[in-house]
């Protein structure tokens, strides 16, 4: 079996790498720059980019299986070559925001959605089999505090109490491997959460004790904060983050424990995961 790995700078895609590397399995690191790209143990690394179909046959050729990041503007020609080539099966990291009523609308979950959709139609066809993992909230997504904490600043929270699953990307990878290596896993959804369910600032108070460095936050308005974020971030996706914490907030997120069920050990505890990234919120 040879994996071909999109999206390969990304943490969950690196993660991957090593772990199939260890494993023994051939692999292949992709990127649109993959002069940028430094795989493990000399991992063979190309150039493909989802949103340029001209570079999919290169990176395509002699692989069996696929881990697909959820680029949804050319899957069709990606499914279409992929079949062409004898991929056999494809793993998707999509997102559970695609189980939201409006997901086909929305900014983050259409486009997984989408990707989703085809894939289970090349699956229902016999292209090929298709996977789909499906993580909550992403624990990195704390990194985006790490800034203001270390600099002493307090974190702008406009919905301070919106709850989480926050999940490791180790965990994610992991639960990657396991579908890509065990037969009996394949051919379906698996929707991973971490193992707790936590608001904005339990997340900082964790923040806090792991690093022994204040997290201190500050609840601003929501329009406070779209407009602090309007230099980085589309206006479409502030207002989708800020309707998903609205819709979040006070309401703990329910939890499953397939990362168990795949790894054969629990999610790992976002007190694991700051401590794996401790040097993130310090000096």
């Amino acid at each position: 079996m040879t994996v071909l790995v999109t999206g390969a700078r990304g943490r969950v895609a690196g993660a991957l790498l090593a772990l199939l590397h260890s494993a023994g399995i051939p692999a292949r690191a992709t990127s649109k720059n993959p002069d940028l790209l430094s795989p493990p143990g000399g991992l063979p690394a190309v150039r493909c980019d989802l949103a340029d179909p001209s570079t999919f046959d290169a990176a395509l050729g002699q692989v069996d299986s696929v881990f697909l990041y959820a680029e949804a503007t050319h899957i069709d020609a990606f499914i279409q070559r992929a079949r062409a080539v004898g991929v056999k099966h494809v793993v998707l990291l999509s997102s559970s925001a695609v189980l939201a009523p409006d997901a086909a609308e929305h900014p983050i979950a259409g486009p997984h959605l989408a990707v989703e959709r085809a894939l289970e139609a090349a699956a229902a066809r016999g292209d090929f089999e298709a996977t789909l993992l499906r993580p909550g909230v992403f624990a990195t997504n704390a990194l985006q505090w790490a800034g203001p904490l270390r600099d002493g600043r307090p974190v702008e929270l406009p919905y301070p109490h919106s709850y989480g699953d926050p999940i490791h990307e180790l965990d994610i990878a992991e639960s990657a491997l396991a579908v890509l290596t065990e037969p009996r896993q394949r051919g379906t959804a698996h929707l991973l959460t971490g193992p707790e369910s936590l608001d904005f600032t339990e997340q900082l108070a964790v923040i806090a004790e792991v690093t022994g460095r204040p997290a201190p936050y500050t609840a601003v308005t929501p329009a406070h904060w779209k407009a602090s974020t309007s230099g980085y971030l589309p206006d479409a996706l502030a207002g989708s983050l800020l309707a998903y914490w609205a819709s979040h907030d006070a309401i703990p997120t329910p939890l499953s424990r397939t990362v168990e069920k795949l790894t054969g050990h629990p999610a790992r505890t976002f007190a694991a995961w700051v401590a794996d990234h401790a040097n993130a919120f310090r000096d």
